[in-house]
């Protein structure tokens, strides 16, 4: 299918995050998800691969998801997008990281701030931002036909803590079944960490959160 996009997952790190190259292989432009602490090897797939990197997509700001942003910033020139709930805690990144025992790193502040509806164009396809705040306000998740990369909002069999600043559970479970369950269950989900699964399993297994909702909560 013309524009379809293709998703090569890195994992990366101590805290084993999951960075995502989303590339349109009939253009050879890719978006570069979340550049954890450890994901520089990801410039070498990049450049072997012969892509242009048009954006980087930050999932929410946590810094376990966005330690290299500057990294790749540097080397490639392309934007940087955030949504704006998640600002503070971007620019407090290097604290937070400290807090973890991890050495202290700061990223530059979006160039674009994300919205629910937003779609991102990657070569002939695109990728729409559903904000799903919980995890963190400005948690965000990126969807094309088929796939979702979904950060720390869902995980196979599990969800985000949300006992975090910022975190909200009642709000990450109505985000998870007004956004994501919204999709069609045959989508493949990527999460930040762990492997990835389908909505469909999800909606009927996950133990934190079972099927669609009836109601808006």
């Amino acid at each position: 299918m013309a524009g379809a996009l293709k998703v090569l997952t890195f994992q990366v790190g101590p805290l084993e995050n999951n960075s995502y190259l989303v590339w349109d292989p009939d253009r050879h432009e890719a978006v570069l998800v979340d550049p954890g602490m450890g994901s520089e090897p990801i410039e070498g797939a990049i450049r072997e691969r012969g892509l242009t990197l048009t954006a980087i997509l930050n999932t929410h700001a946590h810094f376990d998801h966005t330690y290299n942003n500057g990294l790749f910033k540097e080397a490639f020139g392309c934007p940087l997008m955030l949504h704006e709930s998640d600002l503070e805690l971007l620019r407090d990144m290097s604290r937070h990281a400290a807090l973890f025992g991890f050495p202290g790193r700061t990223s530059p502040d979006p160039d674009v701030f994300l919205k629910d509806g937003d779609n991102i164009p990657v070569g002939g396809g695109s990728l729409r931002v559903l904000h799903t705040p919980g995890h963190t306000p400005g948690g965000t998740c990126f969807a094309a036909p088929g796939l979702v990369i979904s950060g720390d909002t869902l995980f196979a069999q599990s969800v985000g803590r949300t006992d975090l600043p910022g975190g909200d559970y009642d709000t990450l479970v109505h985000s998870i079944r007004t956004s994501l369950y919204a999709l069609p269950e045959s989508t493949e989900v990527y999460p930040g960490h762990g492997p990835a699964t389908l909505i469909g399993y999800e909606k009927r297994h996950n133990p934190f959160v079972k099927g669609a909702a009836s109601h808006v909560l």
